[in-house]
């Protein structure tokens, strides 16, 4: 096999490799999704489950919410810094050996168009995973806010016992 047949093979096999990474990014999207989606069902079905005292499914479901969340917001971080070296580092690199360079051409016209301020598919995952998590987060305030309130009212309640007491 002579160097430029060896070029274009590694090229190839590389590419491959990139185009099952980013199957990988979009079936793990399809699992972060359909996580947040069972979870908001749990929290529908669990809402008068009560587990110690006064915390409920709700709020152990809406906390495990916020942390799917942010968990799928760094995974689209990486997922996206990953796939631009493989296009800018690797492949592109690769490219300047070839007369034809539609990976560095695809890049370019990519970048072009982001310039334009328009959505991305990753920038729309990344709004799906800040509104869930806003979501979640007020479920926990909602739920969260009766006990604070009785354990606030307890306190006073000491508080005032204890100036009666002297």
């Amino acid at each position: 096999m002579d160097r430029d047949a060896l070029i274009f093979s590694e090229y190839k096999t590389y590419c491959e490799q990139k185009e099952k990474f980013i199957d990988r990014n979009f079936n793990t999207n399809k699992f972060y999704m359909t996580a947040i989606v069972v979870l908001i069902f749990a929290m529908i079905y669990t809402g008068n489950v009560v587990f110690l005292n006064k915390i409920t499914a709700t709020l152990v479901f809406a906390f495990l919410g916020i942390s799917m969340s942010a968990l799928w917001w760094m995974n689209v971080d990486s997922y996206n810094t990953l796939i631009k070296i493989k296009y800018s580092n690797v492949i592109e690199k690769i490219e300047e050996k070839f007369p034809v360079k539609p990976f560095t051409d695809e890049y370019e016209g990519i970048q072009e168009f982001r310039s334009n301020k328009v959505f991305m598919f990753s920038d729309i995952q990344k709004i799906i995973a800040a509104v869930s998590a806003l979501f979640f987060f007020a479920v926990c305030v909602s739920e969260i806010t009766p006990i604070a309130i009785s354990i606030f009212d307890k306190a006073v309640d000491l508080i005032i016992r204890i100036k009666n007491i002297f």
